[in-house]
């Protein structure tokens, strides 16, 4: 059990400060200051304000609501197996009085609004660049509501960095995925965010904890993965549909061509205008800044249809959001039926119940799978083994081939460069006349 006592610190001014020491057996034993001040004859032997005048009394009573607060933190914090240290009484007392300063700097929450305010001036990591991207800052603010959500509902009082140890980590991982019904993309992703903001806050030398080089997040397996593509054979069906007839949906289909063939992201997809068009010995070339990575990509376009929406009738632009209700649209009339495995938001989301904010797998009619991601990864699916990977790499921005290999659910296949090689090997010598042929010598 806690000893919990009050002592008055040794001070030339004529009222005294008030500290609290917090003593548990041999190993426990801190001392803080409360922050009130008393008068040294006002102090009582028994080591407590006396009651003779209504500041003392209310001052008496703050002192006997601190204790109890104490107490109550302390048997929590042995089922957290929470650190009892200075740092922790400290921050009971401040919670206790609500003292905290929204512009603390030690606060998490106030770190990651920091961020989003300093977006445009922040450099980019591994990048010669300033300004962090819109959808990045949209993240960030996303997870200031996840943490403030979390301060709320489930730990009632404010995140400090030196807060962030394994039990921290380990309880907010439960009830992202168990409590709020995270996916665990989405789930892990957050314990990402997390970690880049406390190393953040440790640039900036604000006080963390030593546990936060020790966060990871984590991702779905390959098994746990559904990739939902539209294969050459659909991408035809949908292209000669007739039933296609309203203008939004006919300009969803020409993005839906488009995007499967140039295997951009839809950020990027959705910003290419005819001036990012150009030829060169009567072919066509597609040059793009990918906004995620910055990275400059030329596609080449040679399927005849693709073209010709591109030159002469290119599709008006048009919201992410609103594409994706299009797209699903033109599939469903171009009967993209095929029942597929796959995962989709619960309804109830749409009512903003944070609870209900998770994907329910299922079988369902492709057409409901299908969103402006799927673009991208049926141009790597569908080209995969009929173009050099390298080649796929270069134009989808993949780093390296094994995370182009993971993005379409493909193990990497050691066959393939051999393959590659040989195919190559036999169109170079196709033409050419047999040369020197080596005899061995008859015994």
């Amino acid at each position: 059990m806690a000893n919990i006592q009050f002592r008055l610190q040794s001070s030339t001014k004529e009222k005294k400060p008030i500290s609290v020491r917090f003593k548990v057996g041999r190993k426990t034993d801190v001392t803080a200051n409360t922050g009130f001040s008393i008068n040294e004859k006002d102090w009582t032997e028994t080591n407590l304000p006396k009651k003779n005048n209504d500041v003392n009394k209310l001052l008496h009573k703050s002192l006997l609501k601190l204790q109890s607060f104490l107490e109550d933190r302390y048997n929590e914090a042995l089922t957290d197996s929470t650190v009892i240290d200075k740092f922790w009484l400290s921050n009971q007392i401040n919670e206790c009085f609500e003292r905290v300063e929204k512009k603390d700097t030690g606060i998490l929450a106030n770190h990651i609004q920091f961020i989003i305010d300093n977006a445009n001036t922040r450099k980019v990591s591994g990048r010669n660049q300033i300004g962090i991207s819109k959808s990045r800052v949209k993240g960030y603010e996303t997870f200031k509501k996840i943490i403030e959500d979390y301060q709320k509902t489930a730990i009632k009082k404010q995140i400090h960095f030196l807060d962030i140890n394994k039990t921290f980590v380990d309880k907010f991982t439960n009830w992202l995925i168990n409590t709020r019904n995270y996916s665990k993309n989405y789930s892990g992703k957050q314990l990402d965010n997390l970690k880049t903001v406390c190393l953040d806050a440790e640039k900036l030398e604000i006080k963390t904890n030593p546990y936060i080089k020790q966060i990871e997040g984590f991702a779905e397996s390959n098994e746990e993965r559904f990739i939902v593509t539209l294969s050459f054979d659909e991408l035809e069906q949908i292209r000669t549909c007739n039933k296609i007839t309203n203008d939004a949906h006919l300009n969803a289909r020409k993005w839906i061509l488009i995007g499967c063939e140039i295997g951009q992201r839809a950020s990027d997809l959705l910003n290419i205008t005819k001036e990012d068009i150009r030829y060169k010995g009567g072919r066509m070339y597609l040059d793009v800044i990918q906004r995620k990575t910055k990275k400059s990509v030329t596609i080449g376009i040679i399927n005849p249809y693709v073209v010709d929406i591109m030159k002469n009738e290119f599709p008006y632009k048009v919201s992410t959001q609103k594409l994706n209700e299009h797209i699903k649209k033109v599939c469903e009339i171009a009967e993209i039926n095929e029942k597929v495995e796959g995962k989709k938001l619960n309804p109830e989301a749409k009512k903003n119940k944070p609870e209900t904010m998770r994907k329910i797998q299922n079988f369902y009619p492709k057409w409901e799978l299908i969103t402006t991601h799927s673009f991208r990864r049926s141009f790597a699916s569908n080209y995969y083994k009929k173009i050099p990977t390298a080649v796929l790499i270069q134009i989808t921005g993949h780093s390296k081939e094994s995370l182009f290999l993971n993005y379409i659910n493909q193990r990497e296949d050691k066959d393939a460069n051999a393959d590659l090689f040989m195919q190559f090997y036999e169109r170079l010598n196709k033409d050419k006349e047999p040369g020197m042929t080596v005899i061995r010598n008859a015994q």
